[in-house]
């Protein structure tokens, strides 16, 4: 029987409920799903690689799957899937607008290799407008993120937003 690996890419800048709930569903389709937690420097992120690594091995602990793994990657999605031996690529969509963003992006990946597939998972009707863009700048703006993010990973957002003294002022 073959095994059917998945992967979940993203830069998980902090990770939230949402990509929590993608991992979780994701896992029950296929035998075991990597966590590929990649490099985005466009994205200005708040946490290191590595730092964003422990906190997705700490999320996925906390979630209990045992199908699930994490890596850090900095390469072409498609050549880490590949790498990985992936066969399926999962992405959470939230809105229209992510919608197209990731039609594009799966096109493109198409044309990379056609023996991947993309799926696409619609995010929790409860979690669809959380994103880590959003979340950080309600953190660095004194705003309450603990109904987007962990217990855990809201310590570490605030404990960053301190330590590097980026808060708002009115």
């Amino acid at each position: 029987m073959v095994n059917r690996i998945g992967l979940y890419p993203g830069t998980f800048d902090p990770c939230t409920l949402g990509h929590t709930d993608i991992i979780r569903r994701g896992a029950k389709l296929v035998d075991r799903l990597i966590v590929g937690v990649t490099t985005n420097p466009s994205k200005n992120p708040m946490f290191t690689p590595d730092e964003r690594i422990d906190m997705m091995e700490v999320e996925v602990a906390r979630l209990g799957l045992d199908n699930v793994e994490i890596r850090g990657f900095d390469a072409l999605l498609m050549k880490f899937a590949e790498h990985e031996g992936a066969s399926i690529i999962i992405r959470g969509l939230r809105a229209v607008a992510d919608f197209e963003y990731e039609y594009q992006m799966a096109g493109m990946n198409q044309q990379l290799n056609d023996r991947i597939e993309t799926v696409f998972l619609m995010a929790d009707i409860s979690l669809q407008p959380i994103a880590s863009k959003l979340v950080k700048e309600i953190a660095i703006y004194g705003g309450e993120i603990g109904p987007f993010v962990s217990p855990d990973v809201k310590k570490l957002v605030d404990a960053r937003v301190k330590q590097n003294g980026i808060r708002g002022q009115l």
